[in-house]
């Protein structure tokens, strides 16, 4: 499942948004019907799991904790705890509840963006920062995509 986009839209004024097309198409096609919404740990967005990929997530967190560990319980329950489940409507609209639009500053443009195996959802306008300078882009993924010579050797 990968979505693709970078798509804006606006919200009603009880915070309803339509999810781009495009993006029901691919939910559709892997047979999901549910959608989880948490703030991201990083940025001041808003992160749509596919329920498939949500359960990924926290199957893998899970497996990396002690539950034995007081800050480890700490962690996931964080983690897990301040989740919404969103539904569709007929229509191909979702909620965005008002705790989540304040959290990430949402008025009534919002830009979608497809990561992966995730949407995000950015406050749109000209504030919305949900990527980096060209330039500092450009040198970044070049440093990440240069090859690098084996340990001990130099090039």
């Amino acid at each position: 499942m990968r979505f693709l986009g970078n798509i804006e839209a606006k919200a009603d004024s009880k915070g309803r948004v339509f999810l781009p097309a495009g993006f029901r198409k691919v939910l559709q096609a892997s047979g999901e019907d549910q959608i989880v919404m948490r703030k991201d740990v990083f940025q001041d967005c808003l992160v749509l799991y596919p329920e498939s990929v949500w359960n990924e997530q926290v199957d893998s967190l899970r497996s990396r904790l002690n539950r034995w560990n007081k800050q480890h319980q700490q962690i996931y329950r964080q983690f897990v705890s301040d989740v919404e489940l969103v539904n569709l409507d007929a229509s191909g609209r979702m909620l965005i509840p008002r705790r989540y639009q304040e959290m990430v500053g949402i008025t009534q443009v919002v830009r979608f963006l497809g990561v992966g195996d995730t949407i995000e959802i950015w406050a749109g306008g000209k504030d919305s920062k949900p990527f980096m300078d060209a330039e500092d882009f450009g040198k970044a993924l070049e440093e990440l995509m240069s090859p690098q010579p084996p340990e001990g050797e130099a090039f």
